[in-house]
């Protein structure tokens, strides 16, 4: 008898101790199941590299098996998504499931089932990040609005957002995000345990119960595996909308960055649909104070004037949860279901194809529930929607495919409020491709030739290159008419044949916060896109591009030219091999 309670004790222990492996298709990432923790490892130059640990209670043996994912976007990165991993599910001690995708581009995990129904708030999840060399990581804020700043230092109890970005030897990267916010959630952060590598997941207020967790997402590969995955849209719910035909990606022309009161005034107005006109621009964007219109002016006259001429109008609402004493208006017409109905309503009726919708509160409950009502009940009227003064994307725009662009970003409407911006905005654009725009759609509203309040420096190429750069289903310009219409015409056209929907995105090279250069395909052309973030001049390889876009292919090249003109334009038989860029410069290359 003592030797079979001996013999019973060692293999429990064996158990508890023994890891169950759920290893990517490719071999690559490996999540190990522990008593009290996950592992997750990627193998590099042969050997395993650990990147993270999960520390989680009480996890029992569970069972395995092969998913895929494989479906259509109307916007984003890619068309045609598909993805290929292993979910493993086990039991908890303390009651509910806990599941374990890993995919070759990365890792998920969730819980199901709460350790406590009584306890409304979803337990924190602490991690340890031990062998990373570099990070970029972002102060959290309410609207999700910082810089990403390389190794900024931080103390215990620090409160950081997502995507944070981690870079390992072995040029290995990871991306911590999170992804399908359903409306019992609430989306979460993370704090600094210790200063250094322990982290607490926390998710913000919540008042519900919900029926699971977030999934809580690490995209692990080179920088390219990480800027061109769909893993945020592949681990969130399907499409839930039945008709999508009305559902339209498009460039924006926007009137706020030059003319802060400008959506108050109808001349103001006219003059960005002229220029969407001429540009053949599909949408303008009405921003703020419409209903304060000056001269007896209304709304409804800028959304006729804009249909006439052929621009579909998207209009400007302030959600009244955030900013609301001091801020603009219109105000509290979408808070109350009824209100909602009937405003949107409204402007189905008179012929609005969108709207902004600005100002929220944060990432507790009221937020995400109250953001999923908005996207419900805009699709019920075929309206677009574009969140600003909100959180960074979770996979939301592939279960509600109307909402096309999110702000989430410290972007170019800053020109606007502080003088910091203008130094800092080029090391910041080479970083938002690794780091923010790499989990959804981001309406930086790019493109400015001219001068806001606060001045740039980027050059005209840089600025260019941002539009193709840069992911948005709904694509803000953000120049004045008299300055994009004072462009030479080939800068023009490009603008108004620029696409916000891609069929394929590729990272041809780039490290954050020097270089960045990315290729997306539309059909059988291919848009490169380059930007130097540094103060120094630049040559950029392009030795990559042809093995991505093809060999025998003719490129119309937008360049930087010398400190006397504007810019350099070229039509090349052949690829360039290389882009002289200047400090802050850029290119953009149409390869047909």
């Amino acid at each position: 008898m003592r030797t079979r309670l001996i013999t019973l004790l060692l293999l429990f222990s064996t158990i508890n101790v023994t890891a169950q492996r759920t290893v990517s298709p490719n071999g690559r990432i490996k999540a190990e199941k522990f008593s009290d923790h996950i592992t997750v490892s990627y193998k590099s130059n042969g050997k395993w590299m650990e990147i993270y640990t999960a520390e989680i209670e009480g996890i029992n043996g569970g069972d395995t098996r092969n998913i895929k994912e494989d479906y259509t976007m109307l916007a984003g990165k890619r068309l045609h998504c598909v993805n290929k991993g292993k979910e493993s599910v086990y039991s908890l001690h303390s009651g509910g499931l806990l599941r374990i995708r890993v995919f070759n581009d990365g890792v998920a995990f969730q819980k199901i089932g709460r350790e406590s129904m009584d306890d409304k708030a979803e337990m924190p999840i602490a991690i340890s990040i031990p062998n990373y060399k570099n990070t970029w990581m972002m102060d959290w804020t309410d609207g999700a609005e910082n810089f990403y700043p390389k190794n900024r230092s931080f103390k215990q109890g620090d409160r950081l957002s997502y995507p944070a970005l981690f870079e390992f030897n072995d040029n290995v990267f990871a991306l911590l995000t999170e992804a399908n916010i359903h409306r019992d959630q609430a989306a979460s952060s993370f704090y600094s345990l210790d200063g250094k590598n322990r982290f607490n997941i926390v998710a913000d207020k919540n008042e519900q119960t919900a029926k699971q967790s977030s999934w809580k997402v690490m995209i692990i590969g080179s920088l390219a595996d990480v800027v061109e995955s769909t893993l945020v849209t592949d681990v969130s719910d399907p499409c839930k909308l039945t008709d999508t035909s009305w559902i339209k990606p498009g460039v924006v022309s926007w009137v706020y960055w030059a003319y802060n009161h400008g959506s108050n005034d109808l001349n103001i107005i006219k003059k960005y649909v002229d220029m969407a006109a001429i540009l053949h621009l599909p949408y303008v964007l009405i921003d703020a104070e419409w209903d304060e219109m000056k001269d007896g002016k209304t709304i409804e006259d800028a959304v006729r004037y804009s249909n006439e001429k052929g621009i579909r109008p998207m209009i400007w609402y302030n959600s009244s949860v955030g900013w609301i004493n001091g801020a603009p208006g219109p105000k509290f017409r979408l808070n109350k279901p009824e209100d909602r109905e009937k405003e949107f309503a409204w402007c189905e009726k008179i012929g609005v194809a969108g709207v902004k919708i600005d100002f929220f509160s944060g990432d507790n409950n009221m937020n995400m529930a109250y953001c999923i009502d908005l996207m419900e009940c805009a699709a019920k009227h075929h309206l677009l929607v574009n969140f600003h003064g909100a959180t960074f994307p979770r996979g939301w725009q592939r279960t509600y495919p109307n909402l096309l662009s999110t702000e989430g970003v410290y972007g170019a409407e800053w020109y606007n409020n502080v003088p910091t911006f203008t130094r800092r905005a080029a090391a910041h654009n080479a970083t938002l491709p690794f780091t923010r725009n790499v989990v959804g759609p981001m309406d930086y509203t790019p493109c400015a030739f001219s001068d806001s309040q606060h001045p740039h420096i980027t050059t005209h190429a840089h600025e260019l290159a941002l539009t193709v750069l840069y992911e948005s289903g709904l694509q803000h310009l953000a120049d004045r008419p008299e300055s994009f219409l004072a462009q030479p015409q080939a800068v023009q056209d490009f603008l108004g044949q620029l696409p916000a929907a891609w069929d394929d995105t590729r990272l041809v090279s780039g490290y954050p916060g020097e270089t960045a250069v990315i290729a997306r395909r539309s059909g059988t052309t291919w848009y490169v896109a380059g930007i130097n973030g540094t103060e120094q001049p630049c040559d950029i390889d392009l030795s990559r591009l042809p093995a991505i876009v093809g060999k025998k292919r003719q490129a119309n090249c937008f360049l930087d030219a010398d400190e006397d003109r504007a810019w350099q334009l070229l039509s090349e038989s052949a690829l360039p091999k290389s882009v002289h860029c200047r400090a802050r410069g850029g290119f953009v290359l149409v390869v047909k």
